[in-house]
C-alpha cells in the first residue's frame, strides 16, 4: 500500500530479493518516469538523487527513487550484483505502472544495474550517474561493456577527478557525457575547487534536464 509524507508518496513492493520500497516525487502533468536506483554505500538520500527529486517534477518528469532490499533492511553491505538485478527487474512493473515511459536510473552501483537490465525490461532510456567503469586502481577491471551494451540512449554524469573512472578513461560509443569539473564518486569537489557543492548540483540538474527534454 502506498503512503504519503508531505508530497512524497511512499510504495513497499515486493521482490524476489525482499521488499523495496519507491519514494515517487510526482509530476503534475509527467510525459515520463526517471527511476533511479542508489549506490552501495549510501541510499536515496544521496545529493544528486535528492536534487533530481527535487527538480524534474516541475519539467514533467516524475521521479521515482528505488531503494534496494537490503537497505529497506537496515543492512550495510550490499549484496551480488545478481541479487540487485533480481530487485530492480521486480521493483519494474511498479515502476511502469503510471503507463510512462520510464528512464533507467542510478548512481554507481545502480547505474550497473540500469545499464545492465534496461533493455530488457522496455527502458526508453539509461542514466548513469558515477559509472563506476572500474575498481579504484584497477582499470583492467573494466565494466566498459555494461555502459555500451545498453542499446539505448544514455546519458553518463562523471565527476572529472573520479577514482572508479575518470572522463579520459571511458571508450568512445553510442553514448553522451556529462563532466563535473573536480568532483570525486559522491560529486564532492575540493574547498579550493573553482566550484562548490551548489555549482556541482546545478551541474548535474541542469544537463539532466536539458536531456530529459530531448526525449520523447
Amino acid at each position: 500500500m502506498t503512503s504519503t509524507q508531505g508530497s512524497q508518496q511512499i510504495q513497499p513492493v515486493h521482490t524476489d530479493a525482499g521488499e523495496a520500497r519507491i519514494t515517487w516525487h510526482r509530476a503534475d502533468r509527467p510525459r515520463l518516469v526517471l527511476a533511479l536506483g542508489h549506490g552501495a554505500g549510501g541510499g536515496i538520500e544521496s545529493r544528486d538523487l535528492a536534487a533530481l527529486a527535487e527538480r524534474l517534477p516541475a519539467h514533467e518528469v516524475s521521479v521515482a527513487l528505488v531503494e534496494q532490499p537490503w537497505r529497506v533492511a537496515g543492512r550495510k553491505l550490499a549484496p551480488a550484483p545478481k541479487t540487485l538485478d533480481t530487485a530492480w527487474r521486480g521493483l519494474w512493473p511498479a515502476l511502469a505502472e503510471p503507463g510512462l515511459p520510464v528512464i533507467a536510473g542510478g548512481r554507481s552501483a545502480g547505474a550497473r544495474v540500469a545499464c545492465r537490465t534496461a533493455r530488457e525490461l522496455g527502458a526508453s532510456a539509461v542514466l548513469a550517474l558515477s559509472f563506476p567503469l572500474h575498481p579504484p586502481g584497477k582499470p583492467e577491471r573494466s565494466r566498459a561493456d555494461e555502459l555500451l551494451g545498453t542499446g539505448l540512449t544514455t546519458l553518463v554524469v562523471q565527476g572529472g577527478n573520479d577514482p572508479f573512472g575518470k572522463p579520459a578513461e571511458f571508450p568512445d560509443g553510442p553514448y553522451s557525457r556529462v563532466v563535473v569539473p573536480f568532483a570525486d564518486h559522491g560529486f564532492a569537489v575540493p574547498k579550493k575547487a573553482s566550484i562548490g557543492p551548489d555549482d556541482v548540483l546545478r551541474i548535474i540538474t541542469d544537463a539532466v534536464t536539458g536531456w530529459t527534454a530531448g526525449l520523447m
